[in-house]
């Protein structure tokens, strides 16, 4: 299964997210920013970074990026679409996923070893996860607090759509310690924390990011 990685400038973790496909069993395929060619991909991760330099507002020049147009049609399509950190950012400025990541509320960077609970199993990335299962994976941001109006948030806990919330402390202020969501379709997931840094035990806190990427395989093997 072909998962491509887009890099945009200023993009940090694509070379990691490319190497955590490749563990997963996948191939690992790169992506440019500029282009309008997914080179027949069958899911798309967006990495963490500063894409264009974090200018303006966090993801909203990636927004634009001619390779989005590509990959907004694909995602209404259905193609697995996972966003992290930056990448989420990119998603909810895309209008994929509902809601906006603004300043941590202690206004400083954080980075830490963060432990998550895993709120939906079903999605194209949690699959290889169970509801309720504790997981623990690097967090690094500083405009990583997750804000929507109740109405959303209300409808993202009524549908099932929270797929992760900050276990022990929150780190960012994100509103009902949300750290990660999916589209109503499941299909398209962002989270804040960094999966693809939590894939091999002698690099970070372990290996519970890898299932991020063994879901994704084995829903694309399965279709």
């Amino acid at each position: 299964m072909k998962i491509g990685v887009v890099t945009f400038p200023g993009s940090l973790d694509d070379t990691d997210a490319q190497r955590a496909v490749r563990l997963a069993g996948g191939e690992a395929v790169a992506l440019w920013h500029g282009d309008h060619d997914l080179k027949g991909v069958d899911a798309v991760i967006l990495p963490g970074g500063f894409s264009y330099g974090d200018y303006l507002r966090c993801g909203a020049i990636a927004r634009f990026a001619p390779v989005m147009t590509e990959v907004i049609a694909a995602a209404n399509g259905g193609m697995p679409v996972l966003g992290i950190c930056n990448g989420f950012q990119i998603l909810c400025e895309s209008h994929l996923l509902p809601g906006a990541l603004i300043r941590n509320d202690h206004r400083t960077f954080i980075c830490r070893d963060q432990v998550l609970q895993v709120e939906n199993a079903e999605t194209s990335w949690t699959s290889d996860y169970t509801t309720g299962q504790q997981i623990t994976i690097p967090l690094k941001n500083g405009e990583g607090g997750f804000v929507a109006d109740e109405a959303t948030l209300d409808r993202l806990e009524g549908e099932g759509q929270i797929v992760f919330r900050y276990v022990g402390v929150n780190p960012n202020g994100s509103l009902r310690d949300i750290a990660g969501i999916t589209n109503e379709r499941g299909n398209v997931v962002g989270l804040m924390p960094h999966p693809e840094h939590a894939v091999e035990d002698l690099t970070g806190p372990g290996t519970d990011g890898l299932g991020f990427f063994t879901s994704a395989v084995k829903a694309l093997t399965s279709v």
